[in-house]
C-alpha cells in the first residue's frame, strides 16, 4: 500500500522529527504531492509480471502507458530495471542512492513489482513516498531527493530518461537523509 509521510527538514537536537501528516490514502497522497509539483499516479496491473520478468517482458506489457508517458514529457530513453535480495551489489548502491542528490531531469518511475522509498527535500519538509507495485511518481528536476530500496530490494521499475546517459546525479553533500527513517524490509 503506498504511503505518505511528512516531516519537517528542521529538527530539533538529535532527535529524529515527528511526522505532521501520515497516509496511505492515494488521493491525499497524489494531493499532496501535486501541492509540491510532484507527480504520482497509480496505473493498472497488466499481466503476471514479477522481478523475474524480462525488461522486454515489462516494456512490452505497459507500451501504451510508455508512450504516452513520453509524448507527454519528452523523454527520449526508457528503460525496466529489477533489483532482487540477492543482487551482489545491493549494498552498494543502496549507499549511493541513500545520499541526497539532484538531478538535471526529471526522475520518473513506475514500480511494476515491490516497492522502494523516495525521499523528498523540498523547501522546510522531507515527504517520504513509498511507491509500491502500480505506482508512479515523477519527480522534477533539480529536486533534492534519496532513495531507500532496503536491505533487501526486491523490485522492478520503469525508467523515464531526457537524456542518453540515464541516471546522472549531483550529490549535495548534505547528510539530512541520515536523520529520516529508511525502509524496513
Amino acid at each position: 500500500m503506498s504511503q505518505l509521510t511528512i516531516y519537517s527538514a528542521v529538527s530539533e537536537g538529535n532527535d529524529p522529527p515527528l511526522p505532521s501528516l501520515h497516509t496511505t490514502d492515494a488521493a491525499i497522497v497524489a494531493e499532496e504531492l501535486s501541492q509540491r509539483g510532484i507527480g504520482f499516479q497509480q496505473w493498472p496491473t497488466h499481466g503476471e509480471l514479477d522481478a523475474a520478468s524480462s525488461q522486454e517482458e515489462i516494456l512490452a506489457a505497459y507500451s501504451a502507458e510508455i508512450a504516452q508517458v513520453q509524448a507527454d514529457g519528452g523523454y527520449q530513453t526508457v528503460d525496466a530495471i529489477s533489483l532482487g535480495p540477492d543482487h551482489p551489489q545491493r549494498a552498494e548502491l543502496r549507499q549511493k542512492f541513500l545520499s541526497e542528490h539532484t538531478h538535471s531531469e526529471d526522475e520518473v518511475r513506475f514500480f511494476v513489482d515491490g516497492r522502494g522509498l523516495f525521499c523528498l527535500h523540498i523547501g522546510d519538509e522531507v515527504l517520504q513516498v513509498l511507491c509500491e507495485r502500480n505506482d508512479w511518481l515523477s519527480v522534477p528536476a533539480g529536486t533534492r531527493h534519496w532513495f531507500d530500496m532496503g536491505e533487501r530490494p526486491c523490485f522492478s521499475a520503469i525508467r523515464f530518461f531526457n537524456n542518453q546517459e540515464g541516471w546522472v546525479a549531483q550529490f549535495t553533500g548534505d547528510l539530512i537523509a541520515e536523520r529520516y527513517p529508511l525502509l524496513e524490509d
